[in-house]
């Protein structure tokens, strides 16, 4: 990287071409040509940008003006644009039941992290109200699983079907035909 400290003749020369109108990798090259430098384009910018040079076509830059404010976004739609196909359907909070909370009778061991071995449940208990601990089920796990069957089953959606019906997909088929 080349220092930053100009020498006063290669400043002078960076404004005499500056005057003639190249551009700025031409005046790199035109300097790095003269005095065995190596300026790249962007040096010669901001060397130009410090010495304050801004010709008729290079202005100098300033910094852009804060942006318009919006005041608000529905000044700038049309009636017309709103169509009711578009508008989503307000969620009815006030007729939600409470979520019916499935069981498992097991018996957990409540082992903490520290305390779990390799073949241990890791299904956690605990940890709902502030301070309180986390404590996990530790009974012998299913094989590919974390968890113990009880708590592997408990952890599925038991409504929902492992693979879609094979009719289903032969009709699509039958379909598409």
């Amino acid at each position: 990287m080349e220092p930053t400290n100009w020498a006063p003749a290669h400043s002078d020369a960076l404004r005499e071409h500056l005057a003639k109108g190249l551009s700025f990798s031409k005046i790199a090259e035109a300097i790095n040509l003269k005095f065995q430098t190596s300026y790249s384009r962007n040096a010669t910018i901001g060397r130009a940008r410090r010495l304050g040079l801004a010709g008729p076509d290079r202005p100098e830059v300033r910094p852009p003006a804060k942006p318009p404010r919006l005041h608000r976004l529905e000044d700038f739609r049309s009636a017309e644009s709103k169509s009711p196909e578009f508008h989503w359907p307000a969620p009815a909070l006030k007729n939600a039941q409470p979520a019916k909370l499935r069981c498992v009778e097991i018996e957990p061991r409540h082992l903490s992290l520290i305390e779990l071995a390799d073949g241990d449940c890791h299904y956690p208990y605990g940890g709902d109200e502030e301070g309180e601990a986390i404590t996990f089920c530790g009974h012998p796990r299913q094989p590919g699983s974390s968890y113990c069957a009880p708590h592997f089953h408990l952890s599925r959606n038991p409504q929902a079907l492992p693979e879609r019906a094979a009719s289903a997909i032969l009709l699509w088929v039958i379909e598409m035909a």
